[in-house]
């Protein structure tokens, strides 16, 4: 074979390469602008004063002013029953008594928390690392590693102000807003790790709003669900990701049929972890070449619905109308 010959069959075998290649080498960047483009449309918003539970001067200076409980005088230094601690200040479950133990430093110790549930931020000193609720910010304590006092070798210095202790296992919530609410409470109760979901208004500047003040699209309000979940069971992201396939998620005037500003698609985030949740999962889609229609919003206050809309399909006896999953993750 001439050394021409060759020479020809290496640039054909290159030019083959190069055709295989270049689709992928485009398809990068067609992500990474869809990606930005998504980015642009949302604006966080931390969760508002209205969800926030009402503090004493003894609280406000350990939640918000960053203070110290004195050492053996928190009510929860010794507690070893059963249960749940949630946030003082927002109610959101931080820590479960699985994860506390006896450390001898005089304030609650825990070595992990709920998942997603505490932020860590350096002291300015850089002695130290704090450690806040995810949701609202209010200051817990700080967080040690290295001392070895368990397996996991962290200790969550908590105050015990900063808690409220229930004897359950975890609670968490979670808000969507998927066209009516009959259909999106149906399939969230069905699904694991989901203690119940309930029927309602949120986002609208009517207060104790009827269905009839929804119907008259002017209170502002998008017929929603809240979802009561384990978050040790199930993740934040496995219900946004059942919430995009339980309905239409690119439809922008309603749901189906069912049309009107109070049968918008909407997630109301409470922390900035929802938040990213939702703008990833939407990234996600829209790489796929779906044009998401939801809107992501701050939680607001969620009024439960009247008693004749909850449950409606198991009382019917019937599947819902607009709604059924759809793989799409």
């Amino acid at each position: 074979m001439s050394r021409y010959l060759v020479l020809l069959i290496i640039i054909l075998i290159l030019a083959v390469i190069i055709v295989i290649i270049r689709p992928k080498a485009q398809a990068q960047p067609l992500i990474e602008e869809t990606m930005a483009t998504t980015q642009q449309r949302f604006t966080f918003q931390p969760l508002d004063q209205s969800l926030r539970n009402t503090l004493n001067a003894q609280e406000s200076q350990v939640i918000i002013n960053k203070g110290t409980e004195r050492a053996f005088t928190g009510i929860y230094t010794d507690t070893e029953e059963e249960g749940t601690y949630y946030c003082r200040w927002c109610n959101s479950p931080l820590y479960s008594s699985q994860s506390k133990f006896h450390s001898g430093c005089g304030w609650p110790s825990f070595d992990d928390e709920i998942p997603n549930a505490v932020l860590r931020y350096p002291d300015a000193d850089g002695s130290r690392t704090e450690i806040v609720c995810a949701t609202c910010q209010g200051h817990l304590g700080h967080v040690f590693t290295g001392e070895r006092f368990t397996e996991k070798n962290t200790r969550h210095c908590v105050n015990s102000i900063s808690l409220v202790f229930r004897q359950e296992t975890p609670v968490a919530e979670a808000v969507f807003a998927g066209g009516c609410f009959w259909g999106v409470e149906h399939l969230f109760e069905q699904k694991k790790g989901v203690y119940s979901a309930v029927s309602g208004y949120t986002g609208g500047t009517l207060a104790d709003p009827t269905y009839q003040d929804v119907l008259t699209h002017t209170s502002g309000h998008l017929e929603a669900v809240k979802v009561y979940y384990n978050p040790l069971e199930v993740s934040y992201e496995e219900l946004a990701k059942f919430f995009f396939e339980i309905h239409d998620p690119t439809q922008t005037d309603g749901q189906g049929p069912d049309i009107g500003n109070q049968y918008l698609s909407a997630i109301f985030y409470r922390s900035r972890s929802e938040f990213d949740t939702a703008v990833r999962l939407i990234e996600i889609l829209e790489a796929k070449g779906l044009k998401i229609a939801t809107t992501l919003r701050g939680a607001a206050i969620f009024y439960p619905a009247e008693e004749y809309h909850q449950d409606y399909y198991v009382r019917k006896g019937s599947q819902p109308y607009c709604h059924a999953w759809v793989k799409r993750f």
